[in-house]
């Protein structure tokens, strides 16, 4: 007895081991550069942007942080790899364009795709960890460039207007108001979520936060915009009441409807009280804008590009359309992505849609704890579906992070860590 004593005493205690210790510390700085990416989705102002440079940080952390790459997720990666060939032979199709310039374009292009990829398989890993992190981060972003934004709109921050406005618009730090107001949206649909589901005691600090942002889409006059914001507001309402309300949710979520309602017309009541934002309103909330009429307005040269599109397998590149016959670009992403990509590229483009929308409608009618996670990215995404037929969206960085979020919580949808019983990704 008392030599085993001895030997237990002498025994070496249990070590961590270097390598563990490394692999830890990786993973945690993975997750602050994540953190820091996603910030830089709000600051787009040159391209290449910061968000891509940031991006090549990433890539490389994942892989030596031990990320792992899930199986559901592999069709992200092979519509990439069809994906490529299309576009770079699109890349030599132009004429007037110089090669350089294209085949940055296309590059940035796959580059977008392989974020959707990297993030949904971030997302899989661990659901309501990884997206609570990447929406603090959205959400900062958001919060921020909408304040910045509106206030520079309103002549309060000198010397802003011109930096951080375009047109009379607001767009911060985008290089155009029709980019800002949409990637604003989903912040704005998840604190309206956790606002109809959350704890009583965040509902101020989430109204506060949807009404900042509702300002900010709405001084952004897109029109897109608008109609994005009010649809996926719907969208997550119906979803919600449908899916995740109990009684005494959907009694909080008709008076809420009623009061949210009331203090939105106060505020932009306050704003349309203002002699040059109402006339700004007046002139966006028409029906059709001069640009939108005849054989060279938005929907005349709509036609004009389908048209050429039947004519030009391959594509005519990127920046081609508006050196020919129409001085401006189609505004519409289902035929644009069949200039800029070819045939094969256009299709492999609606191929991505299509299968996110359905891998996320299939999902959404399975009990999950993470299905809160999936209904406001739903909710964003449908009416972005929607408003590519009126604006070309192939270049926004946060499509490419709602195609990843869907396929990432899908693929997780089961998944939970240790003591989560509930959505964590609660900003």
């Amino acid at each position: 007895m008392a030599l085993s004593a001895i030997s237990a005493e002498l025994r070496p205690a249990p070590q961590r081991s270097g390598g563990r210790y490394i692999f830890d510390r990786l993973k945690t700085l993975l997750d602050r550069t994540v953190s820091l990416w996603i910030f830089m989705g709000g600051m787009v102002i040159i391209e290449p942007s910061p968000y891509e440079f940031v991006f090549a940080i990433v890539l490389p952390l994942a892989l030596f942080a031990g990320m792992k790459v899930y199986r559901s997720t592999a069709p992200l990666f092979l519509l990439t790899v069809f994906f490529a060939p299309f576009a770079i032979t699109a890349a030599f199709q132009a004429t007037f364009t110089p090669t350089t310039t294209t085949l940055v374009y296309e590059a940035v292009t796959i580059f977008l795709l392989l974020t959707s990829f990297f993030v949904a398989n971030y997302v899989a890993e661990a659901p309501q960890e990884r997206m609570a992190r990447i929406m603090r981060a959205y959400t900062l972003v958001a919060v921020l460039s909408s304040i910045l934004g509106t206030l520079a709109y309103l002549h309060l921050i000198p010397g802003a207007y011109d930096t951080l406005t375009r047109y009379g618009r607001t767009k911060a730090f985008f290089q155009d108001p029709n980019v800002f107001g949409p990637f604003i949206i989903l912040p704005a649909i998840f604190a309206l979520q956790r606002m109809l589901l959350g704890d009583r005691r965040r509902i101020v600090i989430d109204g506060a936060i949807v009404l900042v942002l509702m300002i900010g889409v709405f001084v952004s006059f897109s029109r897109a915009a608008w109609g994005s914001i009010a649809g996926g507001a719907i969208i997550l309402f119906l979803l919600v009441w449908i899916f995740e309300a109990n009684a005494r949710d959907k009694v909080r979520m008709l008076i809420l409807s009623m009061v949210g309602v009331a203090v939105l017309g106060v505020a932009l009541g306050g704003l349309l009280s203002i002699p040059s934002v109402s006339s700004l309103f007046d002139e966006r909330a028409s029906v059709e804008q001069n640009y939108d009429s005849g054989s060279t307005g938005r929907f005349g040269r709509q036609g004009y590009a389908f048209d050429l599109a039947l004519q030009h397998p391959l594509g005519i590149g990127p920046a081609e359309f508006r050196n020919l016959e129409v001085s401006e670009e189609p505004h519409d992403t289902y035929v644009t992505v069949l200039h800029v990509y070819g045939w094969g590229g256009g299709l492999c483009f609606y191929a991505l849609l299509a299968w996110t929308l359905a891998r996320a409608g299939k999902a959404l009618v399975v009990r999950s704890a993470n299905r809160r996670l999936l209904i406001p990215v739903i909710a964003t995404f449908v009416p972005l579906v929607i408003e590519a037929a009126i604006i070309d969206i192939d270049h926004w960085r946060h499509l490419y992070l709602l195609i990843g979020m869907i396929w990432g919580v899908t693929s997780g949808y089961q998944r939970l860590q240790p003591g989560e019983n509930k959505v964590t990704a609660l900003v």
